[in-house]
């Protein structure tokens, strides 16, 4: 099991079950969303991730890819701490019954720091200058399908 929250602490989650992947995401998103040069995520099991303390603020922004992207973050702090897909027009959502099988889950909001080693670097196109990408790491120009 993995835990995690936010940076004041108000809000706390748990995720069981292993990592379907780690990505370094260099979008120009991501790049605002962390005020920095890329972001990190870990995608998990929607189903084995569970909200344990505190309700996040949640705003729902298009991405790149044509989708619709939930932001969820600490209304205290401001802290992001997962993103996951929009509902489609229509469905309902019930607990932690959110549409999509897979979420994202912001790697520095976790307690246990990630090993970066074996991430994928998405959005290569948009990375900034200086960045190095280490070698041999699996990288993609944009979102990989």
């Amino acid at each position: 099991m993995r835990t995690g929250g936010c940076q004041c602490g108000q809000i706390r989650y748990a995720i069981t079950g292993e990592a379907l992947a780690l990505y370094v995401c260099h979008c120009l998103e991501c790049q605002k969303q962390s005020a920095s040069a890329f972001s990190v995520s870990l995608q998990v099991q929607s189903a084995g991730f569970r909200l344990t303390q505190g309700e996040p603020k949640e705003w729902t922004r298009d991405t790149d890819s044509g989708n619709r992207l939930v932001c969820a973050f600490c209304p205290n702090c401001g802290s992001r701490l997962f993103h996951r897909p929009a509902a489609a027009d229509g469905e309902a959502l019930v607990g932690n019954a959110w549409p999509g099988d897979t979420m994202t889950v912001k790697a520095g909001s976790l307690d246990e720091p990630v090993d970066l080693r074996p991430a994928t670097h998405i959005w290569v196109s948009r990375k900034l200058p200086g960045v190095e990408i280490p070698e041999g790491a699996a990288q993609f120009p944009e979102e990989p399908a």
